[in-house]
C-alpha cells in the first residue's frame, strides 16, 4: 500500500520498534487497547500478542481489505475489532471497559488526539503515542514548562520513552520521531466549568512569551487580585509562565 500524504501516513516497518512500543505501554494479557490508524498492521500485530482485545480505528478505506485479510482470524474470534472512520469522531464511551490508548499517529493531529482523550468522559488508563520527537520532548520536559506540557500534566504523568529514527518508516518523515507515554490519567477538576477556567488561565498566562506572567493574567483578572494570589502561593510577580509548576497553576486558577 502507498502512504497518503494527505492523511499524514508514515507506516512503521520495524517489528522491534512495535515491540518496544507495546513494552513501553505496559500492555498486559487482561488489557483492552484502542489503536489509532493501524495502517498495514505492524503495531497491531504486536498489540494482539500482548492484549486481551484490540479496537483499531482506521480512516483510510483502501486499507480495510488489507487489514481484514491480514487479521481474518483475530477479527473472526473477536480479539480484534476494526472500525472504519475518523478517530476524531470516535466516542470512547462506546468502549465498555477500561482501555489503554496506543498509536502511531499523524503528526498533524497530535494535539487534537491528546486533548480529545485526556478530556473525554471515558478516559484511557494510559496513553502511549509515537509522535514527532520535538513534541514528545516538549510534553515530557521537567524544567521549563510549555502550554502543551502543562495541559498534559494536568491529567497525568508524561514520560519520554525512546527515540525512533526516520528510517523506521515508509515513507520516511523529514524528522525523527519518539514514543512518549502518559500514565496515572485522571481529572483534577470537579466540574467542566473548573476545567475550562483552568485552561482559560493557562492560555492567558502563555499568551505573550516575553511578558511576565502577572502582566499576561491581566486579561482575565485585576492586578490587585493577581498580586494577592501570587503572594499566597509564594510567587514573584516577575516570574514567567514557563517557570511556574503545575500545582501553582492549579492554585492560581482557583484563586483568580
Amino acid at each position: 500500500m502507498r502512504a497518503k500524504k494527505g492523511l499524514g501516513q508514515h507506516f512503521l516497518m520495524h517489528r522491534q520498534t512495535s515491540e518496544r512500543i507495546v513494552e513501553a505501554a505496559g500492555i498486559r494479557a487482561t488489557d483492552t487497547v484502542l489503536e489509532i490508524g493501524p495502517g498495514t498492521g505492524n503495531l497491531t500485530r504486536e498489540l494482539l500478542k500482548a492484549a486481551k482485545k484490540v479496537i483499531a480505528v482506521e480512516t483510510d478505506a483502501e486499507l480495510e481489505p488489507v487489514l481484514r485479510e491480514t487479521f481474518a482470524e483475530e477479527l473472526s474470534s473477536g480479539k480484534l475489532e476494526l472500525i472504519m472512520g475518523d478517530i476524531r469522531s470516535f466516542d470512547s464511551q462506546t468502549i465498555t471497559e477500561p482501555y489503554a490508548l496506543v498509536a502511531n499517529i499523524p503528526y498533524y493531529i497530535t494535539g487534537e488526539i491528546i486533548r480529545q482523550f485526556l478530556t473525554a468522559i471515558h478516559k484511557p488508563t494510559s496513553i502511549t503515542l509515537l509522535v514527532q520527537k520535538e513534541v514528545a520532548v516538549r510534553i515530557a520536559r521537567e524544567k521549563k514548562e510549555s502550554l502543551l506540557s502543562l495541559s498534559v500534566k494536568a491529567f497525568g504523568t508524561p514520560k519520554y520513552c525512546f527515540t525512533v529514527p526516520k528510517g523506521a518508516f515508509v515513507p520516511a518523515p523529514s524528522v525523527d520521531s519518539a514514543v512518549f507515554s502518559i500514565a496515572e490519567i485522571h481529572s483534577p477538576f470537579e466540574t467542566p466549568a473548573d476545567e475550562q477556567h483552568f485552561f482559560d488561565i493557562l492560555h492567558a498566562g502563555f499568551a505573550h512569551k516575553r511578558k511576565m506572567l502577572a502582566r499576561n493574567l491581566e486579561s482575565v483578572a485585576e492586578m490587585e487580585k493577581i498580586v494577592a494570589a501570587f503572594a499566597r502561593e509564594g510567587l514573584s510577580t516577575k516570574i514567567r509562565a514557563e517557570d511556574v509548576p503545575l500545582q501553582k497553576w492549579l492554585a492560581l486558577s482557583q484563586q483568580l
